[in-house]
């Protein structure tokens, strides 16, 4: 079990828009137990308020995240969640929160993503993971469908890969899961947090409402939005959504173009 004193979800705020967020049950493989979802919940919400542009999501210790704790939801039964008083806390909730977060959230994948971790890749905007890190949706093997890793897969992936994870719990590196495109870039483990860091202090440096409209965009097309006309007349309301709502166009282009930094924060470690 996690100490009592233990933070759940450990948060620092990096500057500039950045932040970095650690999920933080190691032991567990940072299964996410309703306790752990509270927190990511509440952290997520809390850099929501803070209007973060750019969210780092990561794991401590070997693991990004094991998914949901299933030892819990197997004694807790398949409504727990909506039991809680005053909030819910599944699975799902966590995963519909990053997705209508306004900052755009980058998972930053250091070691095992199994089941709902894969999840949590696909639910983040952009993804780096490290180039041994495995991947893979262990469900099958316990006779069942991963019912959010699997469909959040197959919507991102070609049918014959995404059906490859689904049917034989094979795990994949990060490596692979670049190649594939599950992940946006694989580097060297020691790479990984400078990486996630570079990227992010890049994305913050552009307009934040362009970033999150710029989201919602990429969420709708092609997902909901596939027919060519409506897709471009969609992209144009974006564009003129972004134009009432900031000056970044004042002067007929885009006038905030700050070069890749480190940052004035340090990786957390």
């Amino acid at each position: 079990m996690s100490a009592p004193n233990q933070e759940l979800v450990q948060c620092s705020d990096l500057g500039d828009g950045v932040m970095w967020v650690t999920l933080n049950r190691p032991e567990k493989r940072n299964a996410m137990n309703r306790a752990a979802r509270a927190a990511l919940l509440n952290v997520l919400d809390d850099c929501a308020m803070k209007m973060a542009k750019v969210v780092v999501l990561t794991g401590a210790g070997p693991a990004f995240c094991a998914g949901a704790d299933l030892k819990e939801a197997a004694q807790d039964g398949p409504d727990a969640d909506s039991q809680v008083p005053g909030s819910r806390t599944s699975w799902l909730t966590v995963q519909e929160r990053i997705r209508d977060h306004p900052a755009i959230v980058i998972a930053a994948v250091n070691g095992f993503a199994l089941g709902g971790g894969v999840t949590l890749i696909n639910s983040s905007d952009l993804a780096i993971a490290t180039e041994d890190a495995p991947i893979g949706m262990p469900e099958v093997g316990f006779g069942l469908y991963p019912s959010l890793a699997g469909p959040s897969t197959q919507l991102r992936l070609g049918p014959k890969r995404a059906a490859w994870m689904v049917l034989t719990a094979d795990r994949i590196s990060g490596r692979t899961a670049a190649e594939w495109g599950l992940v946006n870039q694989a580097v060297p483990a020691e790479k990984l947090s400078q990486a996630a860091l570079d990227l992010a202090h890049k994305i913050a440096g552009y307009d934040n409402v362009t970033l999150t409209w710029s989201k919602r965009a990429l969420q709708q097309i092609p997902m909901h939005i596939s027919e060519w006309s409506a897709a471009l007349r969609y992209g144009e309301s974006v564009r003129a959504q972004i134009a009432v709502r900031s000056d970044v166009l004042d002067d007929g282009h885009v006038v905030h173009n700050r070069a890749v930094r480190g940052g004035p924060g340090e990786v957390p470690q």
